[in-house]
This record gives structure tokens, sequence and C-alpha cells, in this order.
């Protein structure tokens, strides 16, 4: 069954710029990785700032690989102290 996962990430006040770039970084490699069907990064109009990943794997077994990932983990740790909020959902289409 093809998980969709839906992320809202809101920079610190003044890391907006360097949480759009370790955003941008991990991009590229998601989208190769096997299982990886959609992944794709948005920015609020109008709260600048503010993001939404909307990402969707084949099934569990593509969601973990991603999640373990040295970019993704790469990822998460430039990240750690540009989130203020960071929001994760973990959907399947009804």
């Amino acid at each position: 069954m093809a998980i969709t996962i839906t992320a809202i990430l809101k920079a610190h006040p003044g890391k907006e710029d360097e949480l759009r770039q370790a955003l941008d970084e991990v991009i590229p490699p998601s989208r190769q990785e096997k299982g990886c069907l959609t992944y794709v990064l948005h920015e609020s109009i109008d709260a600048p700032g503010t993001f939404v990943f909307y990402e969707k794997y084949e099934d569990e077994m593509a969601l973990d690989h991603h999640i373990n990932s040295p970019h993704y983990q790469a990822y998460r740790k430039a990240a750690e102290t540009l989130l203020a909020v960071r929001d994760v959902y973990r959907l399947r289409e009804v």
C-alpha cells in the first residue's frame, strides 16, 4: 500500500534561507530513491519560511529506506537548529 507523507516545516525567524537551502539539498537524492513516487517541496505564499513537503512512497519499506538514507539523516541534523515547527503526517488514501 502506498504511503503519503505531508510534512509542515516552519523556520525559526531569520533562518528561512538556511532552511530552504537544507531542504533543496535533500530533494534530488530523495527523488532518485527506489520506491519514491513523489517528492515535492512547497513554500507558503502567505507565510514565507513555512514549507510543506508532499511525498509518496510505494510502501513502508521505501519510506524506511528514505528515512534511514545518509542524505535524509544529514538533512535532519542540519535542520535541527533551523526548525521552529516540524509536523509530519503519515497518510493513506481513502
